[in-house]
């Protein structure tokens, strides 16, 4: 059996694909498997991944009809026959070592995943930066070298970025678990995370960053088209999910504000032409859940911003105007703090300059005085 199966899905990245290629082909691991799915490329995608085919006989190029990443990603997992499982997104660059060093932690371990960290590259600025959503370092921290479950990371559940590329998985364990990644959505990794990460047993995470996720403008998930749309829809199928296996009281104030918050985020996101069309579908999303039996309870759980933002939803026909509003309330909220930061270093100053006041007048300040003056005359 191959040790490893890594599957990319491809469609039209013709400008980053020999780069990613490259980062496979030569792993310090060679017991591997290439399965590429090109996704309708229009471009010289396809030409490029049969040139590495022809050159390495552990590839293997399916093509079909576009029917997005997760059809993609799907059928390459169907055809993996390797011990274990890496899903690679074809415009990044995995670290050359990765793919030995975390089979070599997942077999020590025996783990149905190992998890570890990537660096964003930012194509516009040429710059290389470390952020907690792809570092999780406070989840490094609690966990160390430990193997843990969901049931001990509860508070980290959603501060593990959801990214497959991020984790390396036994590749039975995703076939018994039955993870597949929602077909004809973007933002579907968040599925197919909550998936593996309930089903788990055994999980561990390695602390070094081993992927490099490059950033640039037309990217699925900063394109800001009406794809974002689809965010709505993958919201529902996560409560559906914390429901399968209830776990959705665990999770509700998180999964409550999650809705709001991504819901927003995405309307502040898209781009001005669908702002209209996607204001209308979260509107219909957030009257649906006030027709919920357990609306009293969502609404009473939500952070004071998230009120706001549904409520100003379901009042507003203008997204300018909405985006508008949060904007003044997190003003207001800053200067409200910066007031309170003000009130406190005043307090703290007054304190010392009475403290400094006691001992300028106290006796013994008085009788080093000589001492003093003779100090600087030497100085």
């Amino acid at each position: 059996m191959v040790k490893v199966s890594v599957v990319i899905p491809v469609y039209n990245v013709e400008d980053f694909l020999e780069e990613c290629l490259d980062s496979i082909v030569n792993q310090s691991l060679k017991d591997l498997e290439i399965i590429c799915v090109n996704d309708g490329s229009t471009d010289n995608s396809l030409d490029i991944l049969n040139r590495y085919a022809e050159k390495d006989d552990r590839f293997t190029v399916i093509s079909q009809e576009n029917g997005g990443h997760a059809v993609a990603t799907n059928r390459g997992m169907e055809l993996a026959k390797g011990e274990y499982l890496y899903l690679m997104d074809a415009d990044d660059i995995l670290k050359l070592n990765a793919l030995e060093e975390t089979v070599r932690v997942a077999d020590e371990k025996n783990v149905d995943f190992v998890i570890f960290q990537a660096i964003n590259y930012y194509m516009d600025t040429d710059e290389y930066k470390e952020q907690e959503n792809y570092s999780m370092n406070k989840l490094a921290d609690f966990v160390g070298d430990k193997v843990f479950n969901w049931n001990d990371v509860k508070d980290f559940a959603f501060k593990i970025t959801v990214t497959p590329w991020s984790k390396l998985y036994r590749r039975d364990f995703v076939v018994n678990c039955g993870a597949k990644f929602p077909e004809g959505l973007v933002f579907d990794d968040n599925v197919f995370f909550f998936e593996v990460f309930f089903n788990a047993e055994r999980i561990t995470f390695y602390r070094k960053h081993l992927f490099v996720r490059r950033w640039y403008s037309q990217s699925s998930t900063k394109a800001g088209d009406q794809r974002f749309l689809d965010s709505i829809k993958i919201i529902d199928l996560m409560w559906d999910l914390f429901k399968k296996y209830d776990v959705f009281t665990v999770f509700k104030n998180e999964l409550y504000n999650l809705r709001v918050r991504v819901g927003y985020k995405r309307l502040t996101w898209i781009k001005d032409e669908f702002k209209l069309m996607y204001l209308e579908a979260l509107k219909k999303d957030f009257e649906k859940v006030k027709k919920e039996t357990f609306f009293d309870d969502f609404y009473e759980n939500l952070i004071e911003r998230n009120q706001r933002i549904y409520s100003l939803v379901l009042e507003l026909d203008s997204p300018s105007e909405i985006i508008l509003s949060i904007d003044n309330f997190d003003y207001a909220r800053k200067i409200k703090k910066l007031k309170k930061e003000n009130r406190r270093l005043k307090k703290e100053n007054k304190e010392l300059k009475k403290i400094n006041d006691e001992i300028l007048s106290s006796n013994s300040w008085k009788m080093t005085k000589s001492l003093r003056s003779i100090r600087n005359v030497l100085k």
